[in-house]
């Protein structure tokens, strides 16, 4: 990390001085890292910092800058980036408070607080009916919060999966019937007429929970419009197994509407109808994707199959 974004970190922190605690991952194709960076005399122990280091065309003579996967990418840290700088702080559910966005050159600096040191410490690869429903809460106030709101600097269409995105994965799916389906299912999803802000990427692994159950959410590379179920179909699928996802969808979705509906502070009954006959859509939305990806990915299932197919048939 170079001087200048130092002292930045310095300034909005107001600490003494500063040293790298832990590496927390690689960012995809070594585009940078987040680091977990300790504070000398400073009102916190830590702050999280996200360093990206966007490649340009005169450096990366691979044809990069033409592949679709990279410019997604670059995207994508763009859109994290204008969406910590201008929506963020509307949010009523937890997430890591933004200290400080510094752009130079083609590096990015975004740091954030660190949310292990605010009471959120846990992550999990396996969750309680009770933290599940912690997570749909969460969803449900982030949905609640972005309800109508405008996708200007975001992705106009949420979601890493996205069909129009996604080119390469439709192109190798040899599930014909799916693959014919798949622009319907799209547009039957982009026409919904209550639109939110969705994560994007709301898998187990993007929650952190406190000691007490409580949760927060990372993560905000594929923020976009759309209808709140695709987040609900996508985490649901990143933590059941495939007779969880059946027996529990009633139970799933009528959580989460109680939560949302607490959230909005007054009943919605159109939004809820409208969104309700959307959940399986948006489950054979990020199958079409899954089955293009990783045709041998343990997410594809029966419970899947049989959705989509109903889907297709009802389309």
């Amino acid at each position: 990390m170079n001087n200048h974004f130092k002292s930045i970190i310095l300034q909005k922190t107001g600490a003494s001085s500063l040293y790298e605690k832990e590496m927390i991952q690689e960012l995809w194709s070594g585009y940078g890292k987040i680091l977990r960076i300790g504070l000398e005399n400073a009102s916190v122990e830590s702050v999280v910092v996200k360093h990206v280091q966007l490649p340009t065309h005169s450096n990366h003579p691979r044809g990069w800058n033409t592949d679709v996967g990279h410019q997604r990418k670059i995207k994508s840290y763009k859109v994290e980036t204008k969406w910590y700088d201008r929506y963020s702080e509307k949010s009523a559910a937890r997430l890591p408070k933004c200290l400080a966005i510094e752009t130079q050159n083609d590096e990015v600096l975004i740091v954030l607080e660190d949310l292990d040191q605010a009471g959120y410490p846990v992550r999990k690869t396996s969750v309680t009916w009770e933290e599940i429903d912690s997570c749909l809460g969460w969803l449900a106030q982030f949905h609640a919060s972005y309800l109508g709101e405008d996708t200007d600097g975001l992705w106009a269409v949420g979601t890493y999966w996205h069909l129009e995105t996604r080119p390469q994965e439709l192109a190798v799916l040899d599930d014909q019937r799916l693959k014919d389906a798949a622009p319907i299912i799209d547009a039957k999803l982009n026409a919904c007429k209550y639109k939110t802000l969705v994560h994007g990427d709301a898998k187990l692994a993007n929650f952190c929970f406190s000691e007490d159950g409580q949760v927060a959410g990372v993560d905000f590379q594929y923020v976009g419009g759309g209808c709140g179920m695709k987040d609900i179909a996508y985490f649901i699928g990143s933590c059941l197994n495939e007779s969880d996802c059946e027996r529990l969808e009633a139970e799933i979705l009528d959580t989460y509407f109680a939560h949302l509906q607490s959230a909005l502070g007054e009943r919605n009954e159109a939004l809820e109808k409208e969104w309700r006959s959307l959940y399986r859509v948006a489950w054979a939305d990020f199958h079409r994707f899954l089955k293009g990806w990783s045709p041998g990915h343990w997410k594809i299932n029966s419970y899947s199959e049989r959705i989509t197919a109903e889907v297709i048939n009802g389309l």
